[in-house]
C-alpha cells in the first residue's frame, strides 16, 4: 500500500503520534548511523542520497530514502524527494511506503512537542513561531496540542509567508501577532515558548532576550555551521537534545559551544531516551530556561511509519 501526504495528515494526529514517539523512546530500536552518499550532478551542485534504517526486534523495520538536489529550484522543483518503506522485522515482506515529506515534518514537529511535554511550563499560552516553512505549521499545532496555547507570535523575513502563515493559525482559533526585522526581541520576550525552524546559520534568538520560565525549541539548524541561537542562550538555560548521538555531532547549536568550551557534555542533562524512561523528570523550576535541540532520528521517523501503518490498515 502506498500512504499519501494527504492520507498522513489526517492519520498522524497529533497525541496519537506523540504518544508512539514517546514509545519508542522508552523501549528503543536498534538504529545505525545515517548513511550520507555524495553524488555528482552534471552542470549543478553535488547532490545527496540520504538513508536512514532503523528496527525494532521481531517489529516493524523502516528506512527512509532521502534525495537532496540543492540546484533543482532553479528548476522549479522541490530541492527535497523521500519515501519512507515499511516493512516486517520477521519475515522482510515489504508492508507498505509512504510520503516521506509529509511524515518527516509531523514526527518532527511531535518529537518537539513531545520534549515540551517535559519542558515547557504547564501554563503557557504563548508562543512564538521562527520561520515561515513547511514545518512552522506543524510545529504551532503540535505544541498547542499539549500545552494550552492561546497567542502565537510569528517572525519572518518575508511578509507574505508571514500573510498566509498567520492565515492558516487563525484557522485554528489562535490569535496572531506578526512581527519582522529588529521586532524579534520583543517577540521572544513576550513568549513561553520560543520554536525555531529555519537554515540560518547565525544566531536569530539571543540570551539576553530570554524571560525566566521560557522554553526554547530548536528545530532548523542540521549541521555544523547552521546556528539559531547565541551563546548565551545556551549558557543561562538548562540544555537536551533528541539524542546525543546525532545533536552533538550534526547540530551547531550544540557542536559550536561544545567545541568553544561554553557546553560542556555533562551540562546536556538529558535526551528524549532519559526523559521517556523516567530517568530524567525535565523541569522542576517555574523560573528555569530551558532548550531542546533536535535533529531528528531514524526512530521517530519508524514511530510514525508505525503509528501510520497500523491505523490506516484499521
Amino acid at each position: 500500500m502506498f500512504i499519501d501526504q494527504t492520507a498522513l495528515k489526517t492519520i498522524l494526529d497529533w497525541q496519537g503520534l506523540i504518544a508512539s514517539i514517546e514509545s519508542v523512546f522508552e523501549t528503543g530500536c536498534e538504529m545505525p548511523m545515517r548513511h550520507h552518499h555524495t553524488m555528482a550532478v552534471s552542470g549543478q551542485e553535488d547532490a545527496t542520497l540520504l538513508l536512514m534504517p532503523a528496527w525494532t526486534q521481531d517489529g516493524f523495520l523502516g528506512v527512509k530514502l532521502v534525495n537532496v538536489f540543492p540546484s533543482n529550484g532553479a528548476l522549479g522543483l522541490p530541492s527535497i524527494n523521500s519515501l519512507y518503506v515499511l516493512s516486517s522485522a520477521t519475515t522482510g515482506e515489504r508492508l507498505a511506503m509512504m510520503d516521506g515529506g509529509e511524515l518527516t515534518a509531523r514526527r518532527t514537529a511531535a518529537a518537539s512537542a513531545l520534549a515540551s511535554r517535559f519542558w515547557s511550563r504547564n501554563d503557557a499560552t504563548t508562543m512564538l513561531m521562527v520561520g515561515t516553512g513547511r514545518l512552522a505549521l506543524n510545529l504551532i499545532e503540535a505544541h498547542a496540542s499539549q500545552r494550552p496555547l492561546s497567542t502565537i507570535n510569528l517572525w519572518g523575513r518575508r511578509l507574505a509567508p508571514l500573510q498566509s502563515l498567520a492565515e492558516s493559525v487563525e484557522a485554528l482559533g489562535l490569535q496572531v501577532n506578526i512581527f519582522q526585522g529588529d521586532s524579534i526581541a520583543s517577540a521572544v520576550k513576550s513568549s513561553d515558548i520560543v520554536s525555531c525552524a529555519t537554515l540560518s546559520k547565525e544566531p536569530l534568538i539571543q540570551g539576553a532576550w530570554l524571560q525566566p520560565g521560557t522554553h526554547v525549541d530548536l528545530v532548523g539548524g542540521f549541521t555544523p555551521t547552521m546556528r539559531e541561537a547565541d551563546d548565551e542562550a545556551i549558557r543561562r538555560a538548562i540544555v537536551s537534545v533528541d539524542t546525543r548521538a546525532g545533536a552533538m555531532k550534526e547540530a551547531g547549536d550544540i557542536v559550536v559551544p561544545l567545541a568553544s568550551g561554553v557546553l560542556q557534555p555533562s551540562a546536556i542533562v538529558a535526551d528524549l531516551y532519559d526523559l521517556c524512561r523516567g530517568q530524567h523528570a525535565g523541569r522542576t523550576n517555574a523560573d528555569d530556561i530551558t532548550l531542546f535541540k533536535s535533529v531528528g532520528a531514524a526512530c521517530e521517523d519508524l514511530a510514525g511509519a508505525m503509528y501510520a501503518y497500523q491505523k490506516y490498515r484499521s
